[in-house]
């Protein structure tokens, strides 16, 4: 052994080091011990854990899972998986792994299902920085057909200048586009700063209010004693409006159309955040719900993907943004459709404005 070795943290440091929970299950299915992530994505202490039936703690929603999990006759790997930890729905990556020397004892990993965001990203931005380079390269030509039909405007008779005010018109559509397109290429985040978030929340509904005469009710029910956020004002009032216009039109056809917008703070929830090499704890959640008849199944894997619209006429970029938006801020966002009851719900979680709380 060398002089290195001996300095080399020992297994249970490496274990306490994971941003992942692990924990080891006794042949009773009880939890003999856990580590540090465990704690925070279960939301309860090590002491509280320890004895517990996994089951008793952990709501596997699939009857299949469920009984393997009793069975515990062989290695189970899932993605995305649909669980509840208390009265908090999740969607996590579980593994369990049986100990062949030790008959009934099993190691059990549980990840945020949206923690690998972060791993993806260098590869994401590649890929949107090629439309954003074309969109600046297409930027030129639109301005000179613009100017070109003003121009024509002036020239021409009144019958033809609804003509050349509808080319200006198709231009200005398309560039808003390209901006758009620009946004989600851009590299360098907005920096970060403490942020109240009901304010940022109502400046969102005014906003939504006054673009529109729908009459759609947003009920509020915050929680008074959040404190502040780490965020960026005004990309975080942009999600929260793109988030509130996209309920009221999914709603909107309902005979009694509404949007509900809840705050709170939750436990467990942590982002391995990759450029700062280690977690970050967001437990601060808005939910923004509506109980229109929800986003077309076979898009729910993809709708925050660029170009992916279950609208009639959307572009597809709303939610892409929202989605790149939310990764600078370090937070997280995520969805889900609640069938029995008919609502769907956009969760977003943020960082305090102080961490380590």
């Amino acid at each position: 052994m060398t002089g290195d070795d001996v300095n080399l943290p020992g297994p249970r440091e490496q274990i306490a080091g994971l941003t992942f929970a692990l924990m080891l299950i006794g042949p009773d299915l009880t939890i003999a011990e856990l580590n540090p992530a465990a704690e925070s994505m279960l939301g309860r202490s090590a002491r509280r854990l320890v004895g517990a039936r996994l089951l008793d703690v952990v709501n596997f929603g699939e009857v299949l899972i469920a009984d393997r999990v009793q069975k515990g006759e062989s290695q189970i790997v899932a993605r995305g998986l649909s669980i509840r930890i208390d009265d908090r729905p999740a969607s996590v990556n579980l593994t369990i792994s049986p100990l062949n020397n030790r008959p009934g004892w099993r190691v059990v990993t549980l990840s945020d299902a949206g923690q690998g965001e972060r791993i993806g990203d260098e590869d994401r931005g590649h890929i949107l920085r090629g439309p954003a380079v074309l969109a600046h390269e297409i930027k030129n030509p639109l301005a000179a057909i613009r100017g070109a039909a003003q121009l024509l405007a002036r020239k021409v008779g009144q019958g033809e200048r609804a003509l050349t005010a509808l080319i200006a018109d198709e231009v200005d559509r398309i560039a808003q586009l390209i901006d758009r397109m620009q946004r989600l290429g851009r590299e360098q985040p907005e920096p970060v700063a403490p942020c109240n978030l009901h304010a940022a929340i109502r400046r969102a509904c005014e906003t939504v209010r006054a673009a529109s005469d729908l009459p759609v009710a947003i009920r509020e029910e915050f929680d008074p004693s959040l404190p502040p956020v780490l965020a960026n004002e005004g990309a975080l009032v942009q999600v929260l409006i793109n988030l509130i216009s996209n309920a009221r039109d999914a709603c909107n056809s309902q005979p009694a159309p509404e949007i509900v917008i809840r705050t709170r703070f939750v436990s467990g929830f942590v982002l391995n955040v990759m450029r700062l090499g280690r977690p970050v704890k967001l437990p601060v959640e808005v939910q923004v719900s509506d109980n229109g008849p929800g986003i077309d199944p076979t898009l729910r894997d993809h709708i925050f993907e660029p170009f992916v619209s279950s609208k009639k006429n959307g572009q597809g970029l709303g939610l892409a943004l929202v989605s790149k938006l939310v990764r600078d801020m370090d937070g997280r966002i995520g969805h889900e459709r609640d069938e029995a009851l008919g609502w769907t719900h956009f969760r977003l979680h943020l960082p305090l404005a102080k961490q380590g709380n």
